[in-house]
């Protein structure tokens, strides 16, 4: 009888959010004593957690699921897309098991079906944190699933349901335990940072012995006492975000903050149906730059929304020059099955699109190239993701992973650097996305 431990392949695609959803039930697979494989051949099973957001991330996942299919031929399917398991069927209609966004349990009962566990409690042992699929020096913390809002383009809440905020004391438990294992930089995310704890009425939690609100001020101050870098994502510019900027400003959180804007004009938001005060968000970002002034903004932006006029599009980019954003990021607009934005009139051509999203790109380049180049000469403190031969790929406070740009050490490798570590970097160069500079010595 054989004793090999039954064999699970993975596959991980989408946003953050489903990372985390691959991290949680890839530490359950572990903790029931499967071997998580890289090669189709390997696996026994192959699980996919697939993107179901705009038609390109559909087609990446079905595209997924079918060499899955091909490579190996027993395939278990969650995520986003399960929530459009008749699409799945039609495509790949001998799947195994499909199931939606955070349904562990359905998936793991699919893995048990196809390949009963074999666990051995002596032998087997999965660290406290989980398994992470993130490099070991930093990780998402994802603080709730779900969305209130009722944009008119996404269809994230049809996926993921109302927003469920997860109690402060449990987060802060789970940022402790990343941090114990060697994480030095937490990614808050969710799809409303700033919606944090208002289904849970921002019900107090203790930890350590001090109670905590479940509101995202709270959380950043307790998460500021693990000592390790916290940045925030999808944070949306209500009033109630002012207070946590003076959090940057003394160093307890990083100086960084991640808000979808997705447009300046005030009609287009408002079809949208995205909070369109947009003079009030330029003031926000002037006030915090008093308080924090070394704060970096970054945001996202839809370009060819239905009914997008020239005049508007100009709109969005005499924003774009007054608020002057460190880092941006955007897409031509592409319908999405479901959205209620299918039903707006005034497609905009496909080509008229791509100019202006090319125009977009083109102004926002030569704002970040101006603003790197006023941090030559300046010291940055950076962690390290990478050594490439002579050099060590970092990032800065201003960087997040994947999304952001680098800061690339000529001397990283001379310098004995390795991934993880925490290093001060003389600047001495930079272009539209990167810096370039070398180990800052004390003298």
């Amino acid at each position: 009888m054989s004793h090999a431990q039954p064999k699970v392949g993975f596959v991980s695609l989408g946003c953050p959010k489903a990372l985390v959803d691959s991290e949680r039930i890839l530490t359950q697979l572990k903790v029931e004593g499967y071997d998580i494989v890289p090669s189709y051949d390997d696996a026994d099973v192959v699980v996919v957690n697939t993107c179901g957001f705009i038609d390109s991330a559909v087609a990446e996942s079905l595209d997924a699921i079918g060499e899955a299919m091909a490579e190996n031929g027993k395939v278990i399917v969650t995520g986003c897309l399960g929530k459009r398991g008749d699409l799945i069927r039609e495509a790949h209609p001998d799947v195994l098991s499909i199931s939606g966004p955070q349904d562990y349990r359905s998936v793991m009962e699919a893995v048990h079906h196809a390949l009963p566990p074999r666990h051995d409690p002596f032998v087997d042992v999965v660290p406290d944190y989980g398994i992470k699929l993130t490099p070991k020096h930093y990780a998402y913390l994802k603080i709730s699933e779900g969305c209130n809002h009722r944009c008119s383009f996404c269809i994230i809440p049809s996926l993921r349901g109302d927003l469920v905020s997860r109690p402060v004391d449990q987060v802060l438990r789970e940022a402790e335990k990343l941090v114990m294992g060697g994480v030095r930089e937490l990614l808050v995310v969710s799809q409303d940072t700033s919606a944090y704890g208002v289904d849970l009425k921002y019900a107090e939690k203790t930890w350590h012995d001090k109670p905590y609100a479940t509101r995202m001020k709270a959380l950043c101050e307790g998460l500021a006492e693990l000592g390790v870098w916290t940045r925030l994502h999808y944070v949306y510019p209500y009033p109630h975000v002012d207070d946590i900027i003076p959090l940057m400003a003394e160093g307890k959180i990083l100086p960084y903050l991640d808000m979808p804007l997705q447009h300046a004009d005030p009609r287009i938001l408002k079809l949208m149906k995205r909070p369109g005060a947009i003079d009030k968000t330029l003031e926000r970002i002037q006030r915090w730059r008093g308080i924090c002034p070394e704060i970096t903004l970054r945001s996202t932006f839809i370009v060819g929304f239905p009914g997008e006029t020239e005049a508007e599009f100009e709109a969005l980019l005499d924003f774009l020059e007054e608020a002057r954003l460190d880092r941006v990021g955007a897409f031509a607009y592409s319908p999405v099955e479901g959205a209620a934005a299918n039903a707006l009139p005034g497609e905009v051509p496909e080509d008229v699109k791509q100019e202006r999203l090319a125009r977009f790109m083109a102004l926002q380049a030569e704002i970040s190239a101006e603003k790197l180049a006023e941090k030559v000469g300046s010291t940055q403190k950076c962690l390290v993701d990478a050594i490439d031969g002579e050099l060590a790929i970092a990032r800065s406070m201003a960087d997040a992973p994947e999304i952001d740009g680098l800061v690339q050490i000529q001397d990283g490798f001379m310098a004995g650097l390795k991934p993880g570590d925490f290093v001060d970097v003389d600047i001495m160069g930079s272009d539209e996305h990167d810096l370039y500079g070398e180990v800052a010595y004390n003298d």
